[in-house]
């Protein structure tokens, strides 16, 4: 053997020893030569300049052993920690805090005067048409109270304030607020109507799930066939809430398929089927004359239309008084749902709706939380409008 490979030797041999020694070492300091222990150690502490590797190593008994260590310090510390309060709820002042504010510099303004002039009046007239309540309400408001100033039965401006709110809460009382359901075990149709974008679906299953955590059973039908994605959400809402669900393909005749969900829910003994229909342009009679064919289709089977809720978003103002107009003539709508109020200025479309049509609002949206659909009080309404 040749020098060279006298060297080559040599120094094989003494990494190896080194190696052994290195082995030896770690074992009597209860240390483990497990590849996959090394992977880890490799994770918990990468090397200067390195960015720490992913996390995606097999677990060995050590680190296993750790965890549950530390999940029991961590209970501990849990069991000693101060329980948290749950957060209030958001009041509906706090809400409606943009529909508000179209009041709250007028009525501000008019509690600071001394006297009631010609200039309190056009305040409050702007106020309540910014607010879209519309001229007609505006006007049935405001005249009997410029008659009560005359006599003398309201004489300062806090009054005035006090009395426009009560007349505010008068002109939407009485109303028949409850969604309606068969007297009898049949199944219960609600039909939901609106044009494009106004929350239709995402109202269906809001309130699909306030029925099911009511105690009653519930089918949602995807009516509207021709938006993939409406059946989709729709398609969540159900398994959110618990409720079944009847598609149809898409593009498909929306009558067969609210027909097809009733017959489904009637054979199930289900009780409420909520049905959602394609958006509607209220001025375009080929649509509503097809809606109107939705609703009649929808009885021929073994169910029953109790309810026909329009849906309409509050930042389109007046132009809502207007669907409800045409809705309510093809349709026969039997109750509001005004969606999008807590992002609004113009909750005065209340008034215009109730007022002016007769249709009664019965829920509104006032967030993006399922239990920010909410049955609609007009006492709570007014008071978190009117206040300064």
């Amino acid at each position: 053997m040749d020098q060279n490979n006298w060297i080559y030797l040599v120094l094989i041999l003494l990494v190896l020893g080194f190696g052994v020694g290195v082995v030896v070492a770690g074992r009597r300091r209860g240390g483990s030569t497990n590849p996959a222990s090394a992977r880890q150690q490799a994770v918990a502490e990468p090397q200067q300049g390195q960015a720490p590797l992913a996390a995606a190593v097999e677990p060995s008994v050590e680190l296993d052993d750790a965890a549950d260590v530390t999940a029991d310090e961590i209970s501990d510390e849990s069991a000693e920690a101060e329980p948290v309060e749950p957060a209030a709820p958001t009041s509906m002042r706090d809400r409606l805090a943009r529909a508000r504010g179209a009041f709250s510099d007028a009525i501000g303004s008019v509690l600071g005067r001394s006297a009631i002039d010609d200039s309190v009046w056009e305040e409050l007239e702007d106020a309540l048409l910014i607010a879209d309540v519309g001229i007609g309400v505006a006007t049935s408001l405001l005249d009997p109270l410029r008659e009560r100033v005359d006599t003398g039965d309201i004489d300062g401006p806090d009054a005035l304030i006090a009395a426009l709110r009560e007349s505010m809460i008068t002109q939407l009382a009485g109303a028949n607020r409850e969604l309606a359901m068969r007297p009898d075990e049949g199944t219960s149709i609600w039909l939901f109507v609106g044009v494009n974008g106004v929350g239709k679906t995402t109202t269906i299953g809001k309130l699909a799930s306030r029925q099911v955590a009511s105690g009653s059973t519930v089918l949602l039908s995807a009516g509207d066939t021709f938006r993939a994605a409406a059946a989709d959400q729709l398609q969540t809402w159900a398994e959110r809430s618990g409720a079944e669900i009847v598609r149809g393909a898409d593009g498909a005749d929306p009558s067969s398929v609210v027909f097809d969900a009733v017959e489904r829910a009637s054979a199930k003994r289900i009780d409420l089927v909520l049905a959602d229909t394609a958006g509607r342009l209220h001025n375009k009679q080929n649509l509503m004359d097809e809606l109107s064919k939705v609703r009649r289709v929808a009885e021929k089977g073994s169910g029953v239309v109790t309810e026909t809720l329009l849906v309409i978003d509050a930042t389109t103002g007046q132009n809502g008084l207007a669907q409800a107009r045409e809705f309510a003539a093809a349709t026969g709508v039997t109750g509001v749902v005004v969606t999008k109020l807590d992002g609004s200025a113009k909750g005065g479309i209340v008034f215009a709706v109730e007022t002016e049509l007769g249709i009664p609002v019965k829920f509104v949206g006032v967030g993006e939380q399922v239990d920010d659909l909410v049955p609609f009080d007009p006492s709570e309404f007014v008071d978190a409008l009117v206040s300064n």
